[in-house]
């Protein structure tokens, strides 16, 4: 009997320190850092790559990513917003775009999307003007300010 009990004792002690191990590992916190091997560009050339066969989410992890270093991502990502009707996301990364990049085609996208909202039109046609003056020879450019002042003299 003595040795029995001598036994269960060791077990009982080495399954609550086996518990004790494993409960300790789980709760000591850990600082992993990373390394991106892809640069900006790489990630905002994959987002386009896997906008164009449809993943959109993976684009818009991409385009996320790439937005750290390369404010014209959020271009593409109000696009990737745009397709997927989610107008309020789009607006506010095509607001960025604009802000930080002065890209004719985000003032165009913005627009264009005031346009279909059919929304803010005086606004519209001021960021149509900005992306025809930014980019004279833009034919959608010019297209989308055509449709937007067609639209307000309809409403006047």
């Amino acid at each position: 009997m003595g040795k029995n009990w001598v036994l269960d004792a060791c077990h009982t002690t080495a399954a609550v320190i086996v518990v004790a191990v494993a409960l300790a590992a789980c709760s000591v916190p850990r600082v992993v850092l990373l390394h991106d091997p892809l640069t900006p560009e790489e990630h905002l050339n994959l987002g386009v790559s896997y906008e164009n066969r449809g993943e959109f989410e993976a684009a818009l992890r991409e385009y996320k990513a790439a937005t750290r270093k390369l404010p014209v991502a959020y271009l593409y990502l109000g696009n990737v917003y745009f397709q997927q009707n989610d107008f309020y996301a789009a607006e506010g990364c095509y607001k960025k775009a604009v802000k930080k990049t002065r890209d004719p085609r985000a003032y165009n996208n913005l627009a264009w999307l005031y346009y279909l909202k059919n929304e803010n039109l005086q606004e519209a046609e001021r960021l149509a003007e900005t992306a025809v003056e930014l980019s004279p020879g833009s034919h959608d450019f010019m297209d989308t300010l055509s449709k937007i002042r067609e639209k307000r003299e309809r409403r006047n």
